[in-house]
């Protein structure tokens, strides 16, 4: 009963020999990681589209959850880069960053994630991680980590632009809107958080370097007011270009609104029609013609929207108040002679919603948190439909793996530290879990965090209940030091992202895998690059990668070694295509290496058939069977082939090493019988002696024969064992 229990509660073990010391060390590891979390999910949250304080509700209960259903005790939970990148790329293409409808599919994807991980670890399929070798996902970490650093330079700079359809066009967009104009105090935020965290970390890695960079930033834009926003009426901008790109683009706007509208019941009436008439009625046709009309109108108002909107963005004002108090808004370089600004430069706050004209928003200063709401997220079940689950569903088996495989391999390289027992199935059903019951408080998808493990493990943890309290804390901050948050710069969120990545950067797993198999590392790099040019497509550049490792698998099974052997300066057969040795003329002895199955059974005749070609003294092929482990019914038909073939050029044929289990199939298929069970040897060795003695002509001088050192004489064995 115990041992039932203690397999579904893994966490009843942390109990066996438990002091108040394990106690004291847990406490103080959990509340050094939650330090390191709090700060760290804010700024993962952002980078996965969603609003800061949803960092902090992935961080409530996954971490705890977890660790009481996972296999380790030190494993971290909660928020990572990687999958949070993942999670902006997959949901950008159906709603907004940031927006209702994007929360809600968020949501569901880490709902969807949860069972599809949860399901691997109860089917104990956690193997079908390897599907992800260690090249691709070497070259997609390394990608990811470039296209994470890279997407925070708009909060870096103060600079806002729209997304293209590539990330490298966004970049570009971001330098360019940066040239035009950077906003210094921003990014002397973010160098100064660069230079807390660092500087920190090289003192002494247990402090936690990002909460104090948090902590002073945070009350030096309290106290200097870094955020100066100001809400104002469109005619108080007093340049009349602006005011028409304003009113243009709320057209621009409204227009893609109302094609949405028209869109959406087109694909209504068109589902109706599919079903009266079917997809090749006329009628159909026509409606499909006419949805894909508004649809080439919605982009051109997108387009229209677009460009509007980057002229609004790119418009730098001054300031000049005016007696009753408000400001008037002049182009920087328009300013009355006369008049005095304020000193700020102001810049329209524009996103793609309409801008009211009696509510404008002014931007005189930097980016901040904001409000965070106080207290814990309301459970509730997600909204769930299954037409959108089988849209996320690609992207969640993709987010399931990559964030199961970073978790398992934190967790082995910890479980080798301190000589835990580690099972994989399970900590898949921890991390299904956690993302599970994370859905219902409003969670995103979530990992294991290496980083984050690091120090867990370094502030002494013992058990899961570090995880526990580290929930704990997240919940402490939640309900009472919320308002402490608002005046955290997005620049600061930016550099905690930006340092967090560095450590996923890896060149040398490049030169490592190369090292290893060139095509190991052409199919690393190939990944890294299609990584990047899909961006922010990411399933595009690791999908690739797995076809590519697929494909270089089947390649290797469709055409195995097949070496052929013969005798070595030491006395042992080796193969001819490493080493120049001299073959005897009458006997052909081969290895096949690999099992023997329909993908690559017609492979081995083809080898055959070459070396009979080129040997024309040729008397006796024999296969050096070792190292065929199955043998399939293609396998079989083509050995049975082969055995014919040869016979019927007057050649004999014979085997060795044989397996047991190949063996059973030659016996079920009485390919044995056709065969001769005196043309099976035990060993290579023997095969050898038995070949020569009744096979090579008597009348040859057998010293001029490569084998005749490897024949013992007057039963004295002179020479090694085979290889």
């Amino acid at each position: 009963m115990i041992a039932v229990v203690s397999k579904v509660f893994p966490c009843v073990n942390w109990f066996k020999g438990y002091s108040m010391g394990k106690f004291k060390l847990d406490m103080v590891a959990g509340l050094t990681v939650a330090l390191v979390l709090i700060p760290q999910s804010m700024a993962y949250a952002q980078l996965a589209g969603m609003p800061a304080y949803y960092g902090l509700y992935a961080s409530f209960l996954p971490p705890m959850i977890a660790a009481l259903f996972g296999s380790s005790r030190q494993l971290a939970t909660g928020p990572v880069a990687v999958v949070s990148l993942m999670t902006a790329a997959s949901l950008e293409p159906l709603a907004t960053a940031g927006s209702e409808a994007f929360i809600a599919y968020a949501i569901l994807l880490a709902l969807s994630v949860g069972l599809f991980q949860l399901l691997l670890g109860v089917l104990r399929l956690g193997l079908v991680v390897n599907f992800l070798s260690h090249p691709v996902v070497n070259g997609f970490t390394n990608a990811a980590a470039i296209i994470i650093a890279t997407s925070q330079f708009s909060k870096l700079f103060g600079v806002y632009v729209d997304k293209a359809s590539h990330h490298y066009e966004t970049i570009w967009r971001v330098c360019k809107a940066a040239v035009h104009y950077t906003h210094w105090p921003t990014l002397a935020m973010a160098v100064l958080a660069f230079g807390i965290m660092y500087g920190l970390k090289k003192i002494n890695p247990r402090i936690p370097n990002v909460l104090v960079a948090v902590v002073v930033t945070t009350l030096l834009s309290w106290m200097l007011g870094f955020q100066h926003d100001y809400t104002g009426r469109v005619d108080q901008i007093m340049a009349p270009e602006v005011r028409t790109h304003i009113d243009a683009f709320n057209q621009a706007v409204a227009a893609n609104a109302a094609y949405g509208k028209k869109r959406a019941q087109l694909t209504a009436e068109l589902v109706a029609i599919k079903e009266q008439s079917g997809v090749r009625s006329i009628d159909y046709l026509d409606k499909q013609h006419e949805i894909d009309i508004v649809s080439a109108q919605i982009e051109k108002a997108k387009s229209q929207a677009h460009l509007y909107r980057e002229q609004i963005r790119n418009a730098l004002f001054a300031g000049v108040k005016q007696p009753e108090g408000s400001l008037l808004f002049y182009l920087r370089d328009q300013v009355p002679a006369g008049m005095q600004d304020d000193g700020r430069t102001w810049r329209v706050k524009v996103g793609n919603a309409l801008l009211d004209d009696d509510a404008i928003r002014f931007m005189g200063g930097g980016a901040v948190v904001g409000v965070v709401p106080r207290g814990l997220p309301t459970m509730s079940i997600p909204s769930i439909s299954l037409g959108t689950i089988l849209t996320l569903l690609p992207f969640a088996a993709i987010i399931s793996l990559l964030g199961f495989m970073e978790a398992i391999s934190i967790a082995k390289a910890m479980a080798a530290k301190t000589g835990q027992r580690l099972d994989p199935n399970q900590e898949l059903i921890g991390q299904g879990l956690a993302n599970i019951i994370g859905a219902f408080g409003k969670s995103y998808p979530v990992s294991g965090s290496f980083s984050r493990s690091a120090v867990n493990l370094q502030a002494g943890a013992v058990t899961g209940f570090s995880s526990v309290v580290t929930s704990l804390t997240v919940v402490i901050a939640l309900l009472f030091f919320t308002p402490l948050l608002y005046h955290l710069p997005q620049a600061v969120l930016a550099a905690v992202i930006m340092m967090a990545v560095i450590g996923l950067i890896n060149v040398s797993g490049f030169i490592h895998a190369w090292k290893a198999q060139w095509y190991d590392g052409a199919i690393s790099i190939f990944t890294f690059v299609c990584t990047l040019v899909f961006a922010p497509h990411l399933d595009k550049g690791i999908m690739i990668g797995v076809i590519l490792s697929l494909g270089v698998f089947l390649y290797k099974s469709m055409r195995p070694k097949v070496a052929k052997l013969a005798m070595g300066k030491d006395s042992s057969l080796q193969c001819v295509d490493t080493s120049v040795l001299d073959e005897c003329k009458y006997i052909a002895t081969i290895r096949f290496d690999g099992p023997l199955f329909f993908a690559n059974a017609s492979y081995l005749e083809d080898q055959v058939t070459e070396i009979m070609r080129s040997m024309p003294h040729l008397r006796h092929i024999h296969i050096s069977a070792s190292g065929i482990n199955e043998m399939d019914a293609s396998g079989e038909e083509a050995l049975s082939l082969l055995v014919e073939r040869v016979r019927s050029t007057g050649r004999g044929i014979s085997f060795s090493g044989v397996k047991e289990r190949v063996l059973d199939v030659m016996k079920r298929t009485h390919l044995l019988e056709k065969i001769g069970e005196e043309n099976i040897y035990s060993t290579l060795e023997g095969a050898i002696k038995g070949l020569y003695n009744s096979v090579h002509p008597h009348d040859e001088d057998g010293c001029a024969c490569p084998l005749v050192s490897y024949i013992p004489r007057n039963g004295d064995r002179q020479t090694k064992q085979p290889a």
